[in-house]
């Protein structure tokens, strides 16, 4: 829910800073004062509509779906609009794109003045319907979620199906080359810890002739040997430490001595590169062996690929089988529930003076919804043939509807003039449904008669003074004086207060 909206500059209204209460909000004026300027940058803010506002900053105390895009729910949710040589979108003090500002506003945010008909979306009217099996027969609902879990392995099962048939017309070529790869890996057969030892005789190898020289000036020690141990007993010291010394020393040297390695340097550099090659394309020998591995059971899947895809046939055969027989009980379940939803349905049309509409459930190709399509007839007209205002009272007869099956409804609806050019009576039936559905969503409407404007919790009257536009709640006296003027004009006359003082 709103629960204050701040603007600034925005053309001449100069700042506007209201606080909403929850209900219906319903804004009023002479024609011209400002109000789709005030909505629009309301709407602006939501990424749902353009403005020249300068700032517009709203607060709403509802947990919305933040964390989709990486921003956090705060204890009040903060959206910004900023305009300077750029348009900036802000939620929470976090930039946000207006793409993804526009699609999660769309989540909470109904305009009803945008010709989007996602509320008679086929999904939709089937979870409606499904509601109301579900209320009658608690068991639908197990039914139902049976489905829903066969026709996740149905997918399953048919994705993994199309699978081996997209690999069935290349298979020979992917044999092909999975032996090759397989072979050229056998072919140098690697050893793990094999490259490392390589490349540290081919480091030596590479200082031989220094190591050499430095072994031949080192060997001199071995010469003074004997002479230090004399001169070690003559000064009576233990001379076993320093004979010990020259004897690992001893073993050192050798063991540097290259020549006495039975291999050929050749053989050593071809095999380094032959291991350089499968670490260039693989990342490590372990790595190589892994992908040896997993292509000798690509190999083995290749190879039995007909009896894979004659196995996976035979259980989506099985599986769309049942869940044909859950569909069809679903199906019949939906069938006794069709009129019902289109009496309901047609119940709040003909308080928003609208002809009926018929419901009918066609079969149409199994998915997860089952095999319903739900096909909507307006005086065999269809849903883009109607005007604006029908389409918008349509859409709001099916979200009262919605809110009447479900007892369920959150967010925020914007209408504009969603009253215009009816009698009295027929705006008064609107503001009878929107009375009722402003017990689940919270309403701004703009509205220039007196039937929608006396249902609201909150009434704001948008003056001009001059070339300064304004907006302020009124109530009681100076709330009916708006409500006389909207009867009589700017003449009002006795007959008109008082018809105001029916209406409220």
């Amino acid at each position: 829910m709103i629960e204050s909206i701040l603007i600034k500059e925005n053309l001449s209204f100069k700042q506007v800073k209201i606080d909403i209460q929850p209900g219906l909000s319903v804004f009023t004026g002479l024609s011209g004062a400002g109000k789709s300027v005030l909505f629009n940058a309301i709407l602006s803010a939501f990424a749902l509509s353009e403005s020249e506002a300068k700032m517009v900053e709203i607060l709403l105390d509802d947990v919305l779906r933040l964390e989709e895009y990486g921003i956090e729910n705060e204890e009040l949710n903060v959206f910004k609009y900023l305009k300077d040589k750029n348009t900036r979108y802000f939620v929470n003090n976090q930039l946000i794109s207006k793409k993804n500002l526009s699609l999660l506003s769309k989540q909470f945010v109904k305009y009803l003045s945008a010709k989007e008909n996602n509320e008679f979306s086929n999904e939709r009217m089937i979870n409606l319907l499904d509601c109301m099996c579900e209320k009658k027969d608690s068991n639908f609902g197990i039914l139902k979620q049976e489905f829903k879990n066969l026709f996740k392995i149905y997918l399953e099962y048919n994705n993994k199906l199309e699978q081996i048939k997209d690999e069935e017309k290349k298979v020979e070529e992917l044999k092909e080359f999975t032996k090759f790869e397989i072979d050229k890996i056998q072919s140098i057969n690697p050893k793990i810890g094999e490259f490392e030892e390589l490349m540290s005789l081919k480091k030596k190898l590479s200082k031989k002739d220094k190591i050499d020289a430095a072994w031949v000036k080192a060997s001199a020690i071995f010469e003074l040997e004997s002479a230090v141990i004399d001169a070690l007993q003559i000064s009576e010291v233990d001379s076993l430490f320093f004979s010990e010394c020259l004897n690992e020393l001893r073993v050192i040297w050798e063991s540097q001595n290259l020549d006495d390695f039975d291999f050929d340097i050749e053989e050593v550099l071809d095999r380094i590169e032959k291991l350089s090659s499968l670490i260039s394309k693989y990342g490590s020998i372990e790595e190589t062996l892994e992908i040896l591995e997993k292509k000798q059971k690509d190999l083995n899947h290749y190879e039995n690929l007909s009896f894979e895809k004659e196995e996976l046939e035979q259980k989506v055969k099985k599986v769309k089988k049942e869940l044909e027989e859950k569909s069809n009980k679903i199906s019949l379940l939906r069938q006794g529930k069709i009129t019902k939803l289109e009496q309901l349905l047609n119940s709040y049309l003909l308080k928003l003076y609208m002809k009926d509409i018929k419901l009918q459930i066609k079969e149409c190709h199994l998915g997860k919804l089952g095999k319903d399509e739900i096909v909507l007839n307006i005086n065999e007209a269809k849903l883009k043939n109607l005007s604006s205002g029908e389409l918008n009272r349509l859409r709001l007869a099916f979200i009262a509807t919605e809110c009447n099956i479900t007892s369920d409804g959150k967010g925020i609806i914007f209408l504009d003039e969603i009253d215009a050019n009816l009698s009295g009576k027929e705006a008064m039936s609107i503001a009878d449904v929107l009375k009722e559905l402003s017990n689940f969503y919270q309403i701004f409407a703009i509205s220039h008669l007196p039937q929608l404007s006396s249902k609201a919790n909150n009434h704001f009257l948008v003056e001009k003074h001059g070339n300064e536009s304004v907006v302020r709640k009124i109530e009681n006296e100076e709330r009916i004086k708006e409500l006389a003027r909207m009867v009589s004009g700017e003449n009002i006359t006795q007959e008109a207060v008082e018809f105001a003082r029916t209406l409220l």
